[in-house]
């Protein structure tokens, strides 16, 4: 039986373990992928610091683009845009499979779905290995949404779909429409430079970008911010029609909320660890008739929209500059220390 590699991850402090495993053949409704790529987000750091609890050992790594191999009985050998699929097909899918007939995902929010099984997250366990980025192979279950790529197209681009641009993709479809708003997106990590793109594409009139620090700010003028604010010498916050929060930072969400006019929407996605009580000031939500909106993940909409994007619009961003440097799979350890020290939007690692 054939053989791949996974470098495991069994606590903080200790290094990635490098594994040998049997690839196990399609199960029913399955499909076997040959990892091409994938890209160190920020809960892959949390992870690896200590930050974000985990279980263990497990395969790090779920921003993940790779090749068909194999495609089990029962499974309809169609992606979730309804082409088919045939190995060596370039493929991206949701981080996560869930049960469509759950209560939540009849709801639309899938990623909530009972049973939820989650790429990169996943325990290790004898017969179920392949289930991270870390890894030269994924299992794909049941439930797993997946789309084809252009054979082509730059996967260290396309590892960057399946999490943070389909996750800006459900923040934008919280939001509401922004073609001719004002938007203010804070925390220009990769999920705010993805925004400042997809609200540019969308014809947003004004994109406002908040960050600490100057580079990302600069970065962000790139890829469709119009406006730049550093929370860090106290610019002048203009007034914004919609605010996105990227960063999670409390005082973030504040200032976006104060930002916000008549009616504005603020969509929260990055608090996705422990922080302070956001302070909201009930009387100026009702005078002002504002709505706060919170995103965990995605839907199986939104991962349409995403690939839909990255492919329609490869050539008018400068994408190319996300993955700031790039590793072999066997010099995984290093592209985390990596990524600790310099702090890029993303770091990749090539298998």
């Amino acid at each position: 039986m054939q053989t791949g590699t996974i470098l495991a991850f069994e606590g903080t402090g200790k290094p990635l373990s490098m594994q040998q495993h049997p690839v196990p053949f399609a199960g029913p409704g399955e499909i076997i992928v040959a990892n091409s790529y994938t890209t160190i987000c920020g809960s892959d750091l949390h992870t690896w610091c200590g930050k974000r609890a985990e279980v263990c050992p497990t395969v790090l790594g779920h921003e993940i683009v790779g090749r068909v191999t194999a495609i089990g009985v029962s499974h309809a050998g169609l992606d979730a845009a309804g082409e088919k699929l045939h190995p060596g097909d370039l493929v991206t899918w949701t981080v996560f499979a869930s049960d469509p007939e759950s209560e939540q995902s009849k709801q639309g929010m899938p990623q909530k779905g009972a049973g939820l099984f989650k790429y990169g997250h996943a325990l290790v366990e004898e017969g179920n290995v392949f289930h991270g980025g870390l890894g030269e192979y994924c299992v794909l279950k049941p439930g797993t949404a997946v789309l084809k790529l252009p054979v082509d197209f730059p996967v260290e681009i396309a590892a960057t779909i399946n999490c943070a641009v389909a996750t800006v993709s459900g923040a934008l479809r919280l939001a509401g429409p922004v073609a001719g708003k004002r938007v203010l997106i804070s925390g220009m990590g990769l999920l705010g430079i993805m925004c400042a793109a997809m609200c540019r594409a969308a014809g947003a009139t004004q994109i406002i970008a908040a960050d600490l620090e100057p580079e990302r700010l600069q970065l962000a003028s790139q890829f469709g911010a119009t406006t730049v604010v550093n929370f860090r010498t106290n610019d002048p916050m203009p007034e914004a029609d919609v605010a996105l929060d990227m960063s999670g930072a409390p005082e973030a969400m504040e200032a976006g909320l104060h930002a916000l006019r008549l009616g504005g929407i603020a969509v929260w996605v990055g608090a996705v660890f422990k922080t302070r009580t956001v302070k909201v000031n009930p009387e100026t939500m009702i005078r002002k008739l504002l709505t706060i909106r919170g995103l965990h993940n995605y839907n199986y909409e939104d991962f349409r929209t995403a690939r839909d994007f990255i492919v329609g619009h490869v050539e008018a961003f400068p994408f190319h500059l996300i993955v700031e440097k790039e590793f072999e799979l066997a010099a995984a350890n290093e592209a985390f220390e990596y990524a600790m020290e310099h702090k890029p939007l993303r770091v990749g690692v090539r298998i």
